[in-house]
């Protein structure tokens, strides 16, 4: 496990790879971190949520089904090992518009609903989340409300 993150790092987050890149790859993993993150809050982790979790990833990077589970794996170690989820947040608020940000924040929702259920401690984590990114609570309340209308109709 430790040699295959490290393997990622070498690869993709070396100071040798191109600055863009690096960033990039940094960024994509801190947002599959928190997708993650948000699919475990309420202790119960099922099928539609992991599918959430990789739709949202494909989706959102257009990578390919390989690229995405081994994104998803790699970010599965990082969420496992994180102390807190400022080292995500603070990634991408340096990074990303606040439009990127409600984006993110859409696809947390997806997760969410992705089982036709919210508990209270999902809809907590995101509100955190929502707080971290900076993102405004009339676009907190308006990313639930569309992913809700658009996965439980």
């Amino acid at each position: 496990m430790i040699d295959r993150i490290r393997q990622f790092f070498e690869t993709h987050l070396s100071p040798d790879s191109a600055s863009g890149d690096n960033q990039e790859h940094r960024l994509r993993l801190a947002c599959a971190a928190l997708l993650i993150e948000v699919s475990r809050a309420d202790y119960e982790v099922s099928a539609e949520e992991i599918a959430a979790v990789s739709q949202a990833v494909h989706k959102t990077f257009g990578l390919s089904a390989a690229e995405t589970a081994e994104l998803i794996q790699l970010a599965e170690e990082e969420a496992d090992g994180a102390t807190s989820y400022h080292e995500f947040t603070s990634l991408i608020n340096a990074s990303y518009s606040k439009e990127q940000k409600i984006q993110l924040l859409e696809r947390l929702w997806e997760v969410v609903f992705a089982d036709a259920e919210m508990e209270k401690y999902e809809e907590h984590l995101v509100r955190k989340l929502a707080d971290l990114l900076y993102v405004p609570h009339n676009q907190f309340i308006a990313t639930k409300l569309r992913a809700q209308a658009r996965l439980i109709g």
